[in-house]
């Protein structure tokens, strides 16, 4: 028990002081700063203008595929840095399981490519 608590024991303080730190900030930031209200600053939209449009107008299917790109590249991220840091110890199993997965993205990738969805007119 002794040793779980000393190898967790630095996370425990630096959640502790991130947290009061955070608290801090906020509560001087919150007290400080002159609070000037006009109409343009309680206003939904605080850059000045109005909306051109309905808020519940449809987009262009391309900025949700660039967003499914961004997501699925992300991903990909998220599983290539703990694969690239435990890359000597695995197993060919391993190693090729995440080539294969790198094909099926490139797969995607280039499929997406060929369809025009990268191509903005």
């Amino acid at each position: 028990m002794k040793l779980i608590f000393t190898e967790y024991s630095i996370i425990l303080i630096f959640l502790c002081i991130s947290f009061c730190l955070s608290i801090l900030i906020f509560g001087l930031s919150y007290f400080l700063i002159p609070k000037k209200e006009d109409q343009e600053k309680v206003s939904a939209y605080e850059c000045g203008f109005n909306p051109f449009d309905d808020a519940r107008a449809t987009f262009d299917i391309r900025f949700y595929l660039v967003a499914i790109l961004f997501l699925i590249f992300d991903l990909e991220i998220s599983f290539l840095f703990p694969w690239s840091l435990t890359l000597g110890n695995l197993s060919l199993f391993g190693f090729w399981s995440m080539v294969v997965f790198l094909l099926i993205l490139t797969i995607g990738f280039i499929y997406e490519w060929y369809k025009g969805a990268l191509e903005w007119e």
